[in-house]
C-alpha cells in the first residue's frame, strides 16, 4: 500500500525515507523505476515501520514525464537549475525524509536493493554507496571502456587522494542520512556531483557503508545523458580540485627536494671552484633557482586550497593546520618577504661591488646572482601570497581567525 503524498509543493518532514530520481524525459523508464521504489518502500515499513516517499526532481521534461510520476504517486519537484547534481541537490533539499535515496530514473537500478542502504544508514553510516563491481554488471549495462578503463582508474584515484576504501566511487544509487547531506554543502550541479558527494563525506570523516548493487541495461530509446569522455575528465579535474596536498604539495615537495639538492652542489662547486662545465655548469644553477621558487609559490597554493576547504566547512583541519594557524599570518608572511627582499637586495649588492671590481667581467659563477634573485622572488611572493591568504580567510590577518576554539578544530584528527 502507498502513501499518500502531495503531488508537488511542501515538504513533508514526518517521512522517514525519500527516494529521489533526476528525471528529464525519462517517460519510457519512469514507471518500472517508481514501482520499484514503492516496493522498497514497502518493504522498509514491514521490516521496520518507517514511511516513505518517491521524490521525481524534474530537470524540465517535456515528454509527459511529471503527468506519469505523479499518476503513479510520486511528488514531482521542479528544478530550474540544469544538471544531474542541481537535480538531486534541489530534490533532497525538497524531500522530507531523514534517510535520502538517490538512483537513476533509466531503469538501470533496481530501488528494491536501496533496502540494505537504509538499512546501514540505520546502524550508524552516513553515506551508503552501491557497488556495481560486488553486486553485478548485466551484458550491455556498461561500455567495456568505462567498466575496465574509466570507472576503476577514477576510483582508484580517488581511493589514492581520499582514502574513501569504497570499490565503486561513481555507482549512481547511493544514500545518505539528512544530517550527513546538510554537512557535505554539496554544490555540484554536473556529473562530478557523484564524486563531490563521497570526496567531502571522506574529508569530514563520515561513515561510509559500502552494499552490492546491480546495474542493468537502461530502458532509454536514446543515448543517455553521460558523455564518458566529457564527464570523465569533469571528474578527474574535481578530485584534484578538492585535493590541494596532491596538486600543489606533494609537487613542491618533490620540485623543492630537488632544486635545493642543485643548489648545494652549485653552492659547493662556487665556493671550491671546482666545477666541471661538461657535467655541471651555471645553467643547472639557474634551473634550480627557478623550480624552487616554483615549488614556494606551488606551497602557498597548497595552504590556499586547504585554507578554503576549511573556511567553506568541507575539510576538518588537522595538525599541520592547526600549528599553522597558530603563528602563521598576514603579518608574518610581511615581514619574512621583506626580510627576504632586503637579504636579496644586500646579495645583489655585493654581486655588483664583486663585479666592479673585476671591471665587469665575465663572472666564473651565475650562483650568487641565482641566489639574490631567488630571495628577491621568495620575498615578493610572500608579500603577495599572505594577502591572497588572507582574502580567502575571510579577509582576516590572521587566516583561521576564530577557527582555533570552535568544535570543527577540535575534532580534527591526525591527517593534515
Amino acid at each position: 500500500m502507498r502513501e499518500r503524498q502531495p503531488a508537488t509543493g511542501e515538504r513533508n518532514t514526518a517521512i522517514d525515507v525519500s527516494i529521489v530520481m533526476p528525471c528529464l524525459d525519462e517517460v519510457l523508464s519512469l514507471a518500472v523505476c517508481i514501482e520499484a521504489a514503492f516496493s522498497a518502500l514497502n518493504v522498509l515499513r514491514e521490516r521496520h515501520g518507517l514511511t516513505g516517499e518517491v521524490v521525481i526532481a524534474d530537470n524540465g521534461s517535456t515528454d509527459g514525464s511529471q503527468a506519469l510520476a505523479m499518476s503513479l504517486g510520486a511528488r514531482v519537484v521542479p528544478v530550474i537549475e540544469r544538471g544531474y547534481g542541481a537535480a538531486l541537490r534541489h530534490g533532497f533539499a525538497a524531500a522530507g525524509g531523514r534517510f535520502l535515496v538517490m538512483g537513476d530514473a533509466d531503469g538501470s537500478y533496481d530501488f528494491r536493493e536501496s533496502v540494505a542502504m537504509v538499512e546501514a544508514l540505520m546502524r550508524g553510516a552516513g553515506l551508503c554507496m552501491g557497488s556495481r563491481f560486488k553486486g553485478g554488471i548485466r551484458p550491455g549495462a556498461m561500455p567495456w571502456k568505462n567498466r575496465y578503463i574509466g570507472n576503476p582508474v577514477l576510483t582508484g584515484i580517488l581511493n589514492l587522494l581520499f582514502r574513501t576504501g569504497v570499490s565503486d566511487a561513481h555507482c549512481g544509487l547511493r544514500a545518505l542520512t539528512r544530517p550527513c547531506f546538510e554537512r557535505l554543502g554539496l554544490t555540484g550541479s554536473g556529473m562530478e556531483f557523484a564524486s563531490e558527494m563521497v570526496i567531502k563525506a571522506a574529508l569530514k570523516r563520515e561513515v561510509i557503508a559500502e552494499v552490492p548493487a546491480t546495474l542493468s541495461p537502461d530502458l532509454r530509446d536514446r543515448p543517455p545523458h553521460l558523455r564518458p569522455w566529457r564527464d570523465g575528465w569533469r571528474h578527474l579535474r574535481y578530485l584534484f580540485m578538492l585535493s590541494p596536498a596532491w596538486l600543489f604539495a606533494v609537487p613542491a615537495m618533490l620540485v623543492g627536494s630537488a632544486s635545493l639538492t642543485v643548489l648545494a652542489i652549485g653552492g659547493w662547486f662556487a665556493m671550491t671552484g671546482a666545477t666541471d662545465q661538461a657535467t655541471f655548469g651555471n645553467y643547472w644553477v639557474i634551473l634550480a633557482g627557478a623550480m624552487f621558487s616554483l615549488s614556494h609559490m606551488a606551497s602557498i597554493l597548497a595552504l590556499a586550497g586547504r585554507l578554503y576547504g576549511v573556511r567553506e566547512g568541507y575539510r576538518l583541519p588537522g595538525r599541520i593546520t592547526t600549528a599553522l594557524s597558530r603563528w602563521l599570518s598576514l603579518e608574518v608572511m610581511l615581514v619574512t618577504g621583506a626580510l627576504s627582499i632586503v637579504l636579496a637586495l644586500l646579495v645583489l649588492g655585493a654581486v655588483t661591488v664583486s663585479w666592479s671590481q673585476q671591471d665587469f667581467q665575465h663572472a666564473y659563477s651565475v650562483f650568487p646572482v641565482v641566489i639574490g634573485t631567488l630571495l628577491l622572488t621568495l620575498g615578493g611572493q610572500n608579500v603577495f601570497g599572505g594577502f591572497i591568504l588572507a582574502i580567502i580567510g575571510g579577509n582576516q590577518a590572521k587566516f583561521l581567525q576564530g577557527r582555533e576554539q570552535t568544535p570543527l578544530l577540535r575534532a580534527a584528527g591526525a591527517s593534515a
